[in-house]
């Protein structure tokens, strides 16, 4: 049987493992986006989209990041988690859209997963809260 205590440190856990994954790979994304890796580059082109986003969403995705890992500010942290959301889900789409196959497409996928994860099992005092 479970505690109060022994599934709020079971939530915890769950949520620092994704968070750090979900970290890790945004920042090594945003970075080889950033650096306008020639296969990212072709990567960008292929769906259709210009290379200067490409320095835009990988500026957002570490600022994004750095919003999540911070302590306090919920509010900002829901901001990142929206960003995230919409550029990871947008990639999904782009790729399915192009007719990518699964291998080209499953990295963005993880992200998502990854992404709706972290916030899934945040913490109480990572959430915003809405007083009435």
């Amino acid at each position: 049987m479970n505690t109060p205590q022994q599934s709020q440190k079971r939530t915890k856990i769950i949520y620092w493992i994704f968070t750090v994954w979900m970290a890790l790979g945004m920042v090594s994304t945003a970075m080889v986006q950033l650096m306008q890796n020639k296969d990212e580059l072709a990567n960008f082109t292929n769906l259709g989209y210009p290379a200067y986003l490409m320095t835009i969403i990988g500026i957002w995705k570490i600022l994004g990041v750095i919003a999540i890992l911070i302590p306090k500010r919920p509010l900002l942290k829901e901001l990142a988690y929206a960003g995230f959301f919409f550029v990871m889900s947008g990639a999904v789409i782009s790729h399915l859209i192009v007719g990518d196959p699964a291998g080209r497409t499953f990295p963005a996928v993880l992200l998502l997963a990854l992404v709706i994860i972290s916030w899934y099992f945040r913490p109480a005092d990572r959430k915003v809260t809405i007083i009435d």
